[in-house]
């Protein structure tokens, strides 16, 4: 096309001289007009071209997705024959697993109910004790101390200093104590001494282990006395080996000195359906 364009240039050289002006204006504008059309035609393809280039690559990346998703395909049709056999394992194994969490769920309900029943009865106790103690005085407490019901008496209530003679003011409390006793004959009451630090040296007594046994076996005596029955009775001595507070005042001392008497409720058998229910549970969480 250039070599047109050179040879009709020379020819309107050529025919110049043979030719009118206006002529002449006329094929130089027919000239540049198509001097026009060919960049323009050239922009054209360039962009063409472009695009060609744009298309080719993506139609070589969709066709490598195509090739993609083919072996994916595959892959899926394999795998769904597994699939049969591993849904029909995972049903049957889910089966299992839902008749395990009844056996569980039931249970926990086993051991939900007897703590319920066991918290019942200790809350029983406390408001029995309470009500016929029935005494307002820091000196005497009625509380539970891990699921266990206590009375707390400190040694002013029960006996003058060093001694395990019992006061007047005791027996009045411990009378109370033995009729909540001998109203529930399936507790058992454990008498449980505690002393300060101070060492014994008087009287026949050894130490203050001879003191606190000798003060909760005097209560357990009174208590007899007073009718409860012997076989429900524990009498136990802790010296000062428990003690609540530091014994670095004369105040954390008699704090100290103390006498707890433990209500024990005889709930063997829901203690021990637990005990039983938790060793079952272990043992089928350890399979």
């Amino acid at each position: 096309m250039k070599q047109l364009l050179l040879s009709a240039g020379a020819c309107i050289l050529l025919l110049s001289s043979c030719i009118s002006k206006k002529e002449y204006e006329a094929l130089e504008a027919r000239q540049q007009q198509t001097q026009d059309l060919l960049n323009s035609a050239t922009v054209k393809l360039n962009t063409c071209l472009e695009e060609k280039a744009s298309a080719t690559t993506r139609v070589s990346s969709l066709e490598e997705r195509i090739s993609e998703l083919n072996s994916d395909k595959q892959n899926l049709i394999e795998s769904s024959k597994d699939l049969t056999v591993l849904t029909t394992q995972g049903a049957t194994n889910l089966e299992k697993s839902l008749e395990s969490l009844k056996e569980k769920d039931l249970k926990i309900s086993r051991l939900q109910d007897a703590l319920t029943k066991k918290d019942s009865v200790t809350l029983a106790i406390v408001t029995s004790l309470k009500k016929e103690v029935g005494i307002n005085d820091q000196d005497i407490e009625v509380n539970v101390e891990k699921g266990v019901v206590f009375i707390s008496l400190s040694d002013k209530v029960l006996f003058t200093s060093g001694s395990y003679i019992i006061t007047t003011r005791a027996r009045e409390i411990l009378g109370k104590v033995a009729t909540v006793i001998n109203s529930k004959p399936d507790f058992e009451a454990l008498v449980e001494g505690h002393t300060d630090n101070v060492p014994y040296s008087s009287g026949v007594l050894i130490d203050n282990w001879d003191l606190s046994a000798k003060r909760a076996t005097a209560i357990v005596r009174e208590l007899v006395s007073l009718g409860a029955n012997p076989s429900q009775l524990i009498a136990a001595g802790r010296s000062e080996f428990v003690p609540l507070v530091n014994n670095d005042t004369p105040e954390s001392r008699s704090t100290n000195r103390r006498t707890k008497i433990y209500v024990l409720p005889k709930i063997d058998q829901f203690y021990t359906m637990i005990e039983e229910e938790m060793k079952n549970l272990s043992t089928e969480e350890g399979n």
